[in-house]
């Protein structure tokens, strides 16, 4: 899959930053143009697609997108934000257990910057499934990296949320 080329990076940048100012129809369509400057059925602006209309409240159209992304062969950290991002719109179409299995899926593979972030999504997700336990594990183990002090102990005390399972 080639990259489209840095102007077309700034210019999608430009675009992003200007989501707050848009009204949403207009933002996707902002965003749909420049797909459209790149090949049919390219995996960056499939993706760019699904994340525009995850960003405006469309989350069901999205997920097509999403998964046209994946299929095209969407590598790199966009590979990684399409999985989060199709979560979240799985979860928010009432469909949490799909959402599991693409997170947990997604925590075995190699980590990178938003390893934290599949983590706080798993967590919403597992709160979705009621297991709050878990997710309250999950997401203490995810805060643990960022302290300046308790790491470890915080990671235990997580790790030990995540495998005990209360007395009934």
């Amino acid at each position: 899959m080639n990259a489209p080329d840095p102007s077309w990076e700034d210019r999608l940048a430009k675009a992003w930053a200007s989501l707050d100012a848009c009204e949403p129809a207009d933002f996707v369509a902002r965003i749909d143009g420049l797909a459209a400057e790149l090949p049919a059925g390219h995996a960056i602006g499939l993706f760019e697609q699904a994340a525009a209309r995850d960003s405006t409240g469309e989350p069901g159209e999205a997920l097509a997108r999403y998964r046209q992304a994946l299929e095209a062969g969407l590598e790199g950290i966009r590979r990684r934000r399409a999985i989060i991002q199709m979560a979240s719109s799985l979860r928010n179409v009432g469909q949490p257990r799909e959402a599991l299995a693409l997170l947990e899926a997604e925590r075995t593979q190699p980590g990178d910057e938003l390893d934290q972030a599949v983590d706080a999504f798993l967590a919403l997700v597992l709160t979705d499934l009621g297991r709050e336990r878990e997710a309250v594990g999950v997401s203490l183990a995810a805060l643990s990296t960022y302290l300046p002090r308790y790491n470890r102990s915080l990671a235990r005390y997580a790790a030990q949320l995540t495998r005990e399972v209360p007395d009934a």
